[in-house]
């Protein structure tokens, strides 16, 4: 009698879990790639020498210096990136952006480093943006609430086989590939998603971090060709090193620079970064941009430092 009481109750609490689990997967489709992009194991592993480094505090863009322009891939053409960029560092980075503009701004950065760090927003899918019908967001695809980051982290590293040269003023850099999705993940892929619990490891996926931070990471070429502050790719002038840390033949070793930014997502929410229409928001499309405006001498510290310390 009191088993065949409890089976409707055992059902109902099997359905209900049920319930639960779809909503939490339907709840996690933020982008059109599905909730099969969003992970909790973290499959990579980070590798590499140890290098000497130095930290650059910009902020968390407090100041929100957002648009959907690019500087490096698309200058003069407002709204030309079609996805949100956020930005640390030069206060007057957008599309109208020169060297002379540049170098006659204010910054967030400390020791009047000029330069601009920038990347693609993260939103709450779920959420309303402030963009659903500008360029740039809704009108793009790029739908939800911009989530500020909870931290930013700018760092240059030496070299672990050789001093490092200066890096020339007004280097324009781009890593990962905005369109890994149609690549098909190719070689310029090189999104870097994390959670701080777990330092060591990353995946190209949208990690699921409970209540640690979730991190997006960036590693910029390091192997410069000694003459071009830019290339028709925005990457044949800087190229990254080979395995152990040496410079390909013809380049020469500059700074690497490493930009780290955490989010504390709230539980449950569905996320995605702005992407290309055409790129469905995928994770992998994940990617940075940077122009170095350091004045020379503080370049020169930055350097010396680094080389000093090997």
């Amino acid at each position: 009698m009191d088993v065949a009481r409890n089976k409707p109750v055992t059902f109902a609490v099997a359905v209900v879990a049920l319930l639960v689990v779809t909503a939490s997967a339907v709840l996690l489709c933020g982008t059109s790639s599905g909730a099969d992009q969003y992970v909790s194991e973290l499959d990579q592993v980070l590798a590499g020498p140890k290098t000497p480094s130095v930290v650059i505090r910009c902020g968390a863009n407090e100041d929100r210096h957002l648009n959907a322009d690019n500087p490096v891939v698309s200058p003069g053409i407002p709204f030309g990136a079609h996805h949100t960029h956020e930005y640390v560092g030069n206060r007057s980075a957008d599309a109208r952006s020169t060297d002379e503009s540049l170098a006659a701004a204010t910054t967030t950065c400390e020791n009047d480093d000029l330069s601009t760090y920038y990347w693609p927003v993260l939103r709450l899918t779920d959420g309303v943006g402030h963009d659903e019908h500008a360029d740039g967001g809704g009108l793009h695809g790029n739908t939800g609430e911009v989530l500020r980051p909870k931290s930013v982290e700018i760092r240059y590293h030496g070299s672990p086989v050789s001093d490092v040269l200066p890096m020339p003023r007004f280097l324009r850099l781009i890593t990962g590939d905005p369109s890994a999705f149609s690549n098909d993940h190719g070689p310029n892929t090189r999104a870097r998603w994390g959670c701080s619990d777990r330092p060591d490891r990353y995946t190209t996926k949208y990690p699921l971090c409970g209540n640690a931070t979730t991190l997006r990471s960036y590693d910029f070429g390091s192997c410069w060709d000694g003459n071009n502050t830019d290339s028709a790719s925005h990457r044949t002038h800087v190229v990254f090193p080979l395995t152990g840390g040496m410079c390909p033949a013809r380049t020469f070793p500059i700074p690497r620079l490493h930009v780290t930014v955490g989010y504390d997502i709230p539980a449950g929410r569905p996320f995605a970064i702005d992407s290309f229409e055409e790129e469905q928001r995928d994770p992998a499309t994940d990617h940075a941009m940077y122009v170095n405006a350091m004045p020379a001498d503080r370049m020169a510290e930055l350097v010396g430092h680094l080389n000093r310390s090997r």
